[in-house]
């Protein structure tokens, strides 16, 4: 299976909703690793990396999130598998 890379931007009500450890919880159960963290203005910016049918599968639960959010985007850069996390974390 080939590994890739994607930089996510996700957007709509994702701050204060645990959008950031639901989204840590969601990429461990799948295996993989990156990070997630709140943007100043008001977004939810993450990182996944690994076989591309996984991270298919987070940036589809990042289009819905945990119960309490309500996104209304989700901008995608796919860019080349980079292996430089060893998990997933919560950046600040």
């Amino acid at each position: 299976m080939s590994k890739v890379r994607a930089e996510l931007k996700i957007q709509g009500r994702v701050q204060g909703v645990f959008y950031r450890q639901s989204t840590k919880e969601t990429a461990l159960r799948l295996g993989l690793t990156g990070w997630a963290r709140n943007c100043p203005d008001g977004s939810v910016e993450a990182v996944f990396e690994g076989g591309k049918e996984t991270v298919d599968a987070a940036i589809e639960w990042c289009r819905q999130g945990p119960p309490a959010a309500r996104v209304t985007e989700v901008a995608v850069d796919w860019q080349d598998f980079q292996g430089e996390f060893s998990g997933f974390g919560i950046r600040t």
